[in-house]
């Protein structure tokens, strides 16, 4: 297993006015996004993974993406300082649910004017790979890095320019695998990888997760699937949905 722990948040029925920045799809649909959350949760559960489910809110339509307001380490777990205001306000109803695996002093948090997002943040073997994006800035970078080198773990910064997120883009698959899109496909940040490189018209599959015991991916693509149609109308991926980790 690469990670024993996952917290999700169940979409509250403002799921249907999520920001859609990017995809263009169309607007959600509640019924069907809360039966893909169920079957979300189910699968991580079959993979052996520990899933606590979070209460939704109603008053956050995009909070059912809780990977963006925390980034979360064996060591260590970061309260994030999302760009959009409307999300801001999630970093107060995280903190609790981190607060059951992590010390107090193992929990910081980004400060403004710094802004950073977990979909930003992908761990590789205890090295973190951090998108500059239209959601993570330097300070907000920066910050991050400096958190990390307590428990010494360095932090490279990747510019992101055609994704939402830099993890919307790459994925980490283990083995020193990445798979990769468009502008990471053969990015000198990764040239000691080997990438799997994805065409444009299956970029969508980018966005997995390997729990070490399977690799989920969205539906319409191989390995174990889930549908995310619903949640693909408001920018969200696989990892989008769940904070995943084994807390020391």
């Amino acid at each position: 297993m690469l990670f024993s722990n996952a917290l999700v948040r169940t979409p509250g029925h403002s799921v249907i006015d999520g920001i859609d920045d990017y995809a263009n799809l169309g607007q959600t649909d509640y019924p069907t996004a809360l039966a893909q959350h169920q079957a979300y949760v189910a699968l991580l559960k079959d993979r052996g993974v520990t899933v606590t489910v979070l209460d939704p809110l109603e008053a956050f339509p995009d909070s059912c993406f809780v990977e963006d307001p925390a980034v979360v380490a064996a060591d260590f777990a970061v309260i994030t300082n999302p760009a959009r205001a409307s999300r801001t306000p999630e970093r107060s109803f995280i903190r609790p649910a981190l607060e059951h695996f992590y010390s107090q002093d193992h929990i910081f948090e980004i400060t403004a004017p710094g802004h950073l997002e977990g979909g930003d943040v992908m761990e590789v073997d205890g090295t973190y790979y951090v998108g500059l994006s239209a959601r993570t800035n330097r300070e907000g970078f920066e910050q991050f890095k400096a958190i990390a080198a307590q428990f010494n773990h360095p932090a490279l910064a990747v510019p992101v320019h055609d994704f939402l997120h830099l993890k919307t883009g790459t994925t980490y698959l283990g083995d020193g695998k990445l798979l990769v899109t468009g502008e990471f496909v053969n990015h000198p940040a990764f040239a000691n990888f080997t990438q799997l490189v994805v065409p444009a018209e299956e970029a969508y599959a980018v966005n997995c997760i390997n729990t070490g015991n399977g690799v989920i991916m969205p539906a319409g693509f191989p390995v174990f699937d889930a549908a995310m149609s619903e949640f693909e109308k408001i920018d969200g991926g696989l990892t989008c949905l769940s904070l995943r980790f084994t807390a020391h």
